[in-house]
């Protein structure tokens, strides 16, 4: 690869990108799992690694040091192995939401409960809280009513509601749709199956 010829001309260059970042290989989950032909593409790509660098994967064989030529530094890469099953691979992604910290210790049980204004919504939200705790996505909870707020705050406007989701009256209280499935009688097992 002539990487100065096509440092010298742009259109080129953003073309061979785009064909680059489409070649790049993943694992089973989808992951994007850089060797050092990708890193070294990144950087001429003007990629910004040290704002990613903590959340890239990097094939176990990768000679950081040759790569080293085209990093001012060898940034702290995570080396990738094979996730075992796609369960295991989504409890290890759920423990790293990024959220202030003011979310992550948010009680969400609470929260949603003192959402509530009659005994059967109460009722309702206490038994789909019970579902969401068996399924272990009370952090998921905590991180949609993050995301509410920064999209309130921003004044960003989103959808109505889409799909099996507005089943769950906890997600309607929480802001992330607007379908109230106690008038309509929706069963929130429709959702959480």
């Amino acid at each position: 690869m002539d990487w100065l010829g096509l440092a010298t001309q742009p259109k080129q260059a953003t073309q061979w990108c785009l064909e680059t970042f489409l070649k790049m290989k993943t694992d089973t989950v989808g992951q994007i799992v850089l060797d050092e032909n990708d890193l070294i593409s990144m950087i001429m790509c003007d990629r910004d690694l040290e704002s990613i660098s903590e959340a890239m994967i990097v094939d176990g064989s990768v000679d950081l040091e040759a790569a080293a030529f085209w990093l001012e530094y060898v940034p702290t890469f995570t080396y990738w192995t094979e996730p075992l099953n796609q369960e295991s691979f989504d409890a290890i992604q759920q423990q790293q939401w990024h959220m202030p910290d003011k979310y992550k210790q948010l009680d969400i049980a609470e929260h949603v409960l003192t959402l509530c204004t009659t005994d059967a919504e109460l009722q309702r939200c206490g038994h789909e809280l019970m579902l969401y705790q068996e399924r272990g996505l009370f952090d998921l909870l905590r991180f949609l009513t993050y995301l509410v707020d920064v999209m309130r705050d921003n004044h960003v406007v989103w959808g109505v509601g889409r799909g099996s989701s507005v089943s769950s009256y906890v997600l309607y209280k929480l802001g992330i749709h607007r379908i109230d499935s106690m008038f309509y009688d929706l069963d929130v097992e429709e959702f959480l199956r």
